[in-house]
């Protein structure tokens, strides 16, 4: 069935933008049968390594998904719950990162070598922007307009290894906060709300793949006098 390979193949990409490992991303590994003569490499040995992690990750993605129900329906506010809930379960017991958790490592790694607050700033807005996410308060230019502030007090561009003036900066940022309603104790909220976020769109991309899939089959000769199932109905689980 048409739908079941595409169906799939979409559950194994769940496994990474949020779940496991994308097919695309998986790495390449050699074929890693013993072979006469031929000595064991370090570099060997670290693919193996890593294809084992990547399979056993891979595995428990799927056990996960075999055993719990998920509705493909994103504009119903508890199948997505019960999504984010499932995919939760996956990083949980395969110890994924979460969105949140991979946003702060992304920046991490970004930025670390940056030496001065304006181009950390500029580096956090691409970040943003290339992980889809929105800057719905206006929090980005409020933090450039308190850095601008900063820099003029100080007269110079602001370094980060200047403690005094970045606890000038973390100041005014706690201020935007105070504004903004944005409190540290709500992180967890907010980390929930992000979450939901993305299993929506997940949703939304399992029913697009699960629809145009039907929609091919229903095209077939065979299949011309068989109605369309609604793809809310269909049970991902009788397709892994």
């Amino acid at each position: 069935m048409a739908f079941s390979s595409r169906l799939l193949s979409k559950s194994r990409q769940l496994c990474s933008n949020g779940v496991v490992l994308q097919q695309e991303r998986l790495i390449p590994v050699r074929h890693f049968a013993k072979e006469a003569n031929r000595p064991v490499l370090k570099g060997d040995e670290m693919l193996k390594n890593i294809f084992l992690e990547v399979k056993n990750k891979f595995e428990t993605a799927l056990g996960v998904l075999r055993q719990e129900k998920i509705t493909i329906d994103p504009n119903d506010p508890a199948a997505v719950s019960q999504y984010a809930k499932v995919m939760k379960t996956i990083r949980e017991k395969a110890d994924l990162f979460s969105e949140s958790q991979r946003i702060a490592f992304t920046i991490e790694s970004r930025t670390k070598d940056i030496p001065d607050a304006r181009t950390y700033l500029l580096t956090l807005k691409e970040i943003r922007i290339k992980r889809g996410l929105t800057d719905e308060l206006g929090a980005e230019g409020m933090m450039m307009d308190a850095l601008e502030k900063v820099e003029k007090e100080l007269k110079k561009p602001l370094l980060r290894k200047d403690d005094k003036g970045m606890a000038l900066l973390t100041a005014e940022f706690d201020k935007i906060n105070k504004k903004l309603g944005i409190r540290y104790e709500d992180l967890p909220k907010y980390e929930e709300q992000l979450e939901l976020k993305k299993a929506k769109a997940q949703l939304q991309e399992l029913e697009k793949e699960a629809f145009e899939a039907m929609d091919t089959q229903a095209k077939r000769e065979e299949f011309k006098d068989e109605a369309m199932v609604e793809v809310k109905s269909l049970d991902i689980r009788n397709f892994i």
